[in-house]
């Protein structure tokens, strides 16, 4: 069958909830099919297993379909990789990944694979990480249901492909919020200067404030008020007091909608959006 013809299913693979979307074949795909399938964490069993025991219950009649998944940011590790213009073959590339990887993330990341952005000596890369394990269940699953593996991509990096021609300016601060997790990112002159991805342990405002202080600390030159690029479709009523320091932009979905398979609040988010002031 052609790679053209084939039907497409993207996914949203997250540790309590799978997004699954089904587009009919054609040059321009319809869509036909969504499901929102929730799940709970197994107690000792690696993050993801549920999400894709749940997946694989989608998944009975894709035989011959074109699989896209989009990894929630809980499954990922990042680090940005600097420029540096002596680093220019794929090897050195690779070599210089697993370098930064390791002095953060130090024996970790013999258990992960690392996929790297396109490496360019003047703007660097940034590095994602993902567990081996995963990985090789995602294609045993795809080979069992007969699917084509077409693309597995971090939240962070799908989102940031989507809508980075809206996003301008020399510093760009952009945060992805998702439930649980919390991942913002810092580019400057097209250069990617930090990428922190963590938990989110209390309200989602007031984790979204102290960070954007922490990374503002770090990066050493902030502006009375500076914006920041926020894509938080689970949280849709978030907002930051007036006198803060920040600015939210929301992303431009008006103009690039937003894609299909992508989470939405499942219910009421508002305590967890407001920041007393």
């Amino acid at each position: 069958m052609s790679r053209l013809w084939r039907d497409q299913i993207q996914v949203f693979l997250a540790p309590e909830r799978v997004n699954l979307v089904r587009f009919l074949r054609g040059f321009k795909p319809v869509q036909v099919a969504k499901v929102t399938a929730l799940c709970k964490r197994a107690q000792g069993a690696p993050i993801w297993q549920s999400a894709l025991q749940q997946l694989e219950k989608n998944l009975a009649d894709a035989a011959g379909t074109e699989l896209a998944i989009t990894l929630s940011n809980h499954f990922v590790r990042y680090v940005t990789l600097p420029p540096q213009s002596e680093i220019a073959t794929p090897e050195e590339v690779k070599s210089y990944a697993t370098f930064r990887m390791r002095e953060v993330y130090a024996e970790h990341v013999d258990t992960w694979i690392l996929s790297i952005s396109e490496w360019n000596p003047i703007n660097g890369a940034i590095c994602a990480a993902i567990p081996r394990d995963l990985m090789a269940r995602l294609e045993q699953m795809a080979t069992h249901y007969h699917c084509k593996l077409k693309d597995i991509e971090p939240y962070l990096a799908s989102v940031y492909d989507h809508w980075h021609k809206q996003l301008s300016g020399t510093k760009i601060y952009f945060a992805v919020i998702e439930s649980g997790r919390i991942c913002i990112a810092l580019l400057t002159n097209g250069i990617w200067h930090s990428i922190r991805n963590q938990r989110i342990l209390h309200s989602v405002a007031h984790e979204l404030l102290t960070a954007l202080d922490q990374e503002a600390i770090f990066f050493g030159n902030k502006e009375a008020v500076e914006l920041v690029h926020v894509f938080a479709p689970e949280h849709p009523e978030l907002t930051l007091p007036s006198n803060c320091g920040w600015r939210i932009a929301p992303i431009p979905t008006q103009q690039i909608p937003v894609l299909a398979h992508y989470p939405s609040a499942l219910a009421n988010h508002s305590e967890m959006d407001q920041c007393p002031a």
